[in-house]
C-alpha cells in the first residue's frame, strides 16, 4: 500500500462490542442508520492516503443533536469508544476507527440552520460541506472565506475538529478564525449551547476554541455559527516564474505592500510539482513558455470593482525590475484561473505517479521558509541519496507540505520503512528554525507519539489534564492527539 508509515502500529487489543449493546445504540438512530454490513461501511473506513487499516462493529448516523446527546450518554454509561467523524477527508488517521470502536458520522446533521447577512453569519450544523456553506454564503451576497480542495465532501464539523487551513488563510485565517460559536455534544451527553453570533463577549472563559483542533477528543461539534465578509467584486490571479524560494519572498513583501489585505494567496511550488502535474494529469498545461525553478500562484481579491488588475500588473512589473520574476501570465478568465489553481490543487493527487512519498505538514515563519527548504532539502538527500524533495504550499503563512518522493526506481516498501527516520530529520529542521510539525491536518494517530517530544512538557500536561476533566472514561476519540 502506497505512503503507508512505517511507526510501530498502535496494537492495542481490538475490543469487541456486546451485540445487545449494540442493539441499544441501534434503537437510538433507528436500524437504517446503524450501519453493520461491512460493505456499506467501507466508506467510512477507507481513508483519503490509505495509510491506516480501519474497522467497526458499527456505524451511527444520527440525525440530530439530541440523537448525539443519547448516544454518548449511553457510550459514557458502558464506557464505549466512539469515534466521530465528519466528511472522512482527514490525513492523519483521526478520523478512523482503529480498535473496532463504533463510529459516529455526523453527515445527517448537514441543515443551514440561519444565513445572517446583516450580521454577517452563517448557522450549519457539524455535516454541512464546505461547498454547501460557501454556496448558502453566496447566494446572501457574501463569501464564507475557507477554501479547501476537498470542499465538495468535507465538512463544517471536520473542519473545526481539525482547525483547518487552506489557500485563503493568509488573508482570511484557518477555521478557528472563522467560528463565533458552537454547540457541542460533551463526552457525558450534556449539550453545551454557545451558538452565539456574538463579536463581543467578555464573559469568562471562551470555551469554544478547547474543542476547535480538538480532533473529537474533548466533545462532539455539532453545529457552529461562523463570520462572513462581504463578498469580493474582483479577484485577479497570476502564475509567476520567480528564480529561488528567496526571490518568492520578497515578492509576497512587495504584493503586502501593493496590495495590503487584498493578497488573498500566496501559493509556493517547484519546478518538478508542476511537471509532476503536466505529466500526469492531461487537463492540464504549463502556464509559462519557459521552464523555472520555482512558481507562484498569486491571488488578489478587493471589494471595489476596479484597479485591481492595475495593482497587479504594477506588482509584476516591479518583480521583474527587481529580479524577482522571471516571467508571469495573468488570468484572462474564471477558466484561465481554475487552470492555474489546477496545478497547485492536483499536486497531493499526482505524487502517488512517482512513487511512494514521506509527506510532511509542517509550518516555519514565514521569513525562515526559503532556508527551511533549503536545509531540509540537504538533511533528506544526505540521509537517503536520490531522494527528491517536493516542497510547496502556502508560503504566505509559513505553511510548507515538505513531501520527500521515493530514489527513482527504488524499492517502495523499503523506502517507507524509513518513515519515521525521514520523519526525525526533517521535523529537526523544522525545530531548528521553531516551526511546527502539523500546520493544518492535525495530530491523529501520525503524530501522536511524537507530540510530547515537540510540544512545551507544561502545555502537554495542560492537554492531557483537559482530556481527562471533560472525558474522565476515554470514550471519545481514544488513543488520537493524545
Amino acid at each position: 500500500m502506497l505512503d503507508k508509515p512505517s511507526a510501530k502500529s498502535d496494537a492495542k487489543t481490538v475490543a469487541k462490542t456486546d451485540p445487545a449493546l449494540l442493539s441499544r445504540f441501534a434503537a437510538i438512530v433507528g436500524d437504517k442508520y446503524a450501519i453493520t454490513d461491512p460493505a456499506l461501511q467501507a466508506p467510512y473506513l477507507i481513508e483519503l492516503r490509505h495509510l491506516f487499516e480501519a474497522h467497526t462493529p458499527m456505524v451511527l448516523r444520527p440525525g440530530s443533536v439530541g440523537e448525539v446527546s443519547a448516544i454518548l450518554q449511553l457510550a459514557n454509561a458502558t464506557k464505549t469508544a466512539i469515534v466521530p467523524q465528519g466528511g472522512n477527508t482527514g490525513l492523519v488517521g483521526g478520523q478512523v476507527p482503529h480498535h473496532n470502536e463504533i463510529v459516529l458520522s455526523l453527515n445527517r446533521l448537514d441543515r443551514i440552520r440561519e444565513v445572517d447577512p446583516t450580521s454577517n453569519t452563517i448557522t450549519c450544523e457539524a455535516g454541512v460541506t464546505l461547498q454547501r456553506a460557501r454556496e448558502a454564503a453566496a447566494a446572501a451576497d457574501r463569501l464564507y472565506p475557507q477554501l479547501l480542495p476537498s470542499e465538495g465532501s468535507c465538512t463544517i464539523g471536520g473542519n473545526l475538529s481539525t482547525n483547518a487551513g487552506g489557500t485563503a488563510a493568509l488573508a482570511y485565517g484557518i477555521a478557528r478564525s472563522h467560528a463565533l460559536g458552537l454547540e457541542v455534544v460533551l463526552a457525558d451527553g450534556r449539550i453545551l449551547n454557545a451558538l452565539n453570533k456574538l463579536k463581543k463577549d467578555n464573559t469568562g472563559y471562551d470555551l469554544k476554541n478547547l474543542f476547535i483542533g480538538a480532533e473529537g477528543t474533548l466533545g462532539i461539534i455539532t453545529a457552529a455559527v461562523l463570520r462572513l465578509i462581504p463578498r469580493p467584486r474582483a479577484v485577479e490571479t497570476a502564475f509567476i516564474g520567480v528564480p529561488s524560494a528567496e526571490a518568492a519572498l520578497e515578492l509576497l513583501g512587495m504584493a503586502q505592500e501593493h496590495a495590503g489585505n487584498d493578497v488573498t494567496s500566496f501559493e509556493l511550488m517547484t519546478r518538478r510539482c508542476v511537471e509532476m502535474v503536466l505529466e500526469n494529469d492531461s487537463s492540464s498545461r504549463d502556464p509559462l513558455a519557459a521552464p523555472h525553478a520555482w512558481y507562484v500562484l498569486v491571488e488578489l481579491s478587493s471589494q471595489l470593482r476596479d484597479g485591481l488588475r492595475l495593482i497587479l500588473e504594477e506588482l509584476l512589473e516591479h518583480g521583474m525590475e527587481r529580479g524577482l520574476v522571471a516571467d508571469a501570465t495573468i488570468a484572462d478568465s474564471l477558466e484561465q484561473a481554475k487552470a492555474f489553481w489546477r496545478i497547485r490543487e492536483m499536486l497531493g493527487e499526482v505524487q502517488r505517479h512517482a512513487g511512494a512519498s514521506i509527506k510532511h505538514d509542517v509550518s516555519v515563519p514565514v521569513a525562515s521558509a526559503p532556508a527551511f527548504i533549503a536545509e531540509a532539502n540537504a538533511a533528506v538527500t544526505a540521509f537517503i541519496p536520490g531522494s527528491r524533495p517536493l516542497p510547496f504550499g502556502h508560503l504566505g503563512d509559513g505553511n510548507i507540505h515538505y513531501n520527500v518522493t521515493q530514489p527513482a526506481g527504488a524499492d517502495k516498501d523499503a523506502f517507507l520503512a524509513r518513515w519515521n527516520e525521514m520523519n526525525a530529520v526533517v521535523f529537526a529542521v523544522v525545530k531548528k528554525y521553531g516551526g511546527s510539525i502539523s500546520a493544518e491536518h492535525g495530530i491523529g494517530v501520525m503524530k501522536r507519539d511524537i507530540l510530547p517530544s515537540v510540544k512545551d512538557p507544561v502545555a502537554y500536561d495542560l492537554m492531557r489534564s483537559l482530556k481527562a476533566l471533560l472525558d474522565p472514561n476515554g470514550i471519545l476519540n481514544p488513543g488520537k492527539v493524545l
